[in-house]
């Protein structure tokens, strides 16, 4: 039986995910060329954020298009023309010898939509698109997975599609693993070409129609009706592992389930919930389940700052409707504070429009206080902040740590400078006015941030490619440290996806959007989001 204790995103993780591959010696700095750019640490520090970016630029759609085309050819660099598969990450040289020489769900579910955004915006033909999807979608069918539930691995080898047991470079062993967020991004993107592409939507079909999502939906826990798990092995689990065995559709032999839910709503991991609902293998009362703050209480005082709100119901569910306080705005956290966490789910529902009342005001609080963040408290220059690459080296997450539930943070800085203003007057504040040090922002978060303020999101890209040495032909590098002006020389997969996403709706109509939330997706998942209330507001 699983633990009754509702553990927390962060915790738990299972060896062998894409951040601890590329911290490990598969990404190492020289790999990767990590490289300073030059003259750029004294572009940033001659230019303090409420100056840099008090001019705000109109949105250029040419320009907004151009970037598009370049990150659609780090992608088409990435993707081994055989089997259709993108890699994890590609560095600048774009040379199909640089692969990473590994894949995952999330990076072909990114590589499916990318393709439909690319043909949207004029970038390819729909000929060339409909035969893309089509190649990779042949090789998904065909690969390795879990079959009972239909849900895939964690790793395969772009290049032959074929299920991976040990790292490329470093030989480490790979314990296969199902992940529900990865397996989730997969499922969305199908969802996306079954209902914009009629050649490949067949294939886009049948694999959906094969995954069960409840096979990740645990109700034997605290917070109920249900959480979603991490994921589950189905061999036996690496040495240490805790959690337990069973099987939630029971079809099939037992699985080796992690003990780690998710229990956050602010988090990507919600997407795997609006699927599940969507295929009504959940409950939409599920949705409810998930913390929106920890409590107020002084025996949960771990967490980052005491929230303020109320308790409201929905669905048979009582929700406290918590908020933490920042800069004068009440908004709801995540567990890092990080700009993915809060809008990639964002790019395939219009939450904001369906649930006006809960992320109709999140959403653009949390953009506005990332903004703030970057420009005035810690007086970068530049915003932005999400798990990317590390301009020293490999992977971290990076956040506002002031959005964050989790104590240790998503720090917006190289140094891992620390935000705590106490909790209440069940703990005393260590740090509540920091000084910041080598910020490091991402571009992918100012174009999830487009969604919501193009304006300033397209102000703060044209600086950023115009203070450093921060774009090549693939389009913008992963992360820059403005500070130091070091440039993570790379392209992810993952996060060149959010960017195609991004721009597909702005520019494309709400391509992706379109193409997900459909009149029937809207019927079923609009009325369960669309009841709430948050704690958020402009004004504390």
């Amino acid at each position: 039986m699983s633990d009754p204790t509702p553990t927390h995103p962060a915790q738990d993780r299972p060896a062998t995910t894409r951040r601890a591959l590329l911290v490990g010696g598969a990404a190492s700095v020289a790999a990767f060329a990590l490289a300073p750019a030059p003259g750029a640490a004294a572009a940033s520090r001659n230019a303090p954020a409420y100056l840099r970016g008090s001019a705000t630029l109109a949105l250029d759609n040419g320009r907004v298009r151009t970037w598009a085309a370049d990150t659609w050819r780090s992608l088409v660099a990435m993707t081994d023309p055989r089997t259709g598969l993108p890699a994890d990450n590609i560095p600048e040289s774009l040379a199909a010898g640089d692969r990473s020489g590994y894949t995952s769900p999330t990076n072909i579910g990114g590589y499916l939509w990318s393709t439909v955004v690319a043909r949207e915006l004029g970038i390819i033909t729909r000929g060339e698109a409909s035969a893309r999807l089509i190649r990779t979608l042949k090789t998904v069918e065909r690969m390795e997975h879990h079959t009972p539930s239909g849900m895939y691995y964690n790793w395969y080898d772009e290049a032959t599609g074929a299920v991976l047991y040990e790292f490329p470079g470093s030989g480490d062993r790979i314990y296969p693993f199902v992940s529900s967020v990865d397996n989730g991004w997969l499922g969305a993107a199908l969802l996306v070409v079954m209902n914009s592409d009629r050649a490949a939507s067949v294939w886009a079909r049948r694999i959906f129609d094969r995954m069960r999502w409840d096979m990740f939906y645990d109700t034997n826990v605290a917070l109920k009706p249900g959480l979603i798990h991490g994921g589950f092995y189905d061999a036996p689990p690496p040495p240490g592992f805790s959690g337990y065995t069973g099987n939630h559709i029971g079809i099939g032999p037992d699985v080796w389930y992690t003990n780690h839910h998710y229990d956050t709503t602010v988090s990507e991991t919600r997407i795997t919930s609006y699927l599940g609902i969507i295929t009504g293998q959940i409950p939409g009362a599920q949705y409810y389940a998930m913390w929106r703050t920890f409590p107020a209480t002084c025996d949960w005082s771990w967490h980052e700052m005491q929230p303020v709100g109320e308790h409201r119901t929905y669905l048979g569910v009582n929700v406290y409707e918590g908020a933490y306080t920042y800069r004068g705005m009440h908004i709801v956290p995540g567990w890092g504070g990080s700009m993915f966490e809060e809008l990639m789910p964002d790019v395939f529902v219009d939450e904001a429009a369906w649930a006006p009342n809960s992320w109709g005001r999140n959403h653009p609080l949390h953009v506005r206080a990332q903004r703030e963040h970057g420009l005035i408290e810690a007086g970068y220059g530049y915003w932005g902040f999400s798990p990317s690459s590390n301009p020293a080296g490999g992977y971290r997450e990076y956040g506002v740590d002031a959005l964050g539930l989790n104590p240790e943070g998503y720090f917006s800085d190289q140094e891992k400078t620390n935000y705590d203003v106490g909790f209440g007057d069940c703990r005393p504040a260590t740090n509540p006015s920091p000084t910041y040090g080598d910020g490091v922002v991402t571009p992918h978060a100012s174009f999830l941030a487009m969604m919501h303020e193009p304006a300033q999101a397209f102000t703060n890209l044209a600086n950023i490619q115009a203070d450093f040495d921060s774009y090549g032909r693939g389009g913008f590098f992963d992360a820059i440290a403005v500070t130091s002006g070091t440039v993570a020389r790379r392209y992810l997969s993952l996060d060149q996806a959010m960017v195609m996403g991004a721009i597909g709706n702005v520019l494309g109509r709400d391509v992706i959007r379109r193409a997900f939330s459909t009149p029937a997706v809207e019927k079923v998942l609009r009325p369960v989001i669309g009841i709430e209330e948050f704690g958020a507001s402009p004004t504390a």
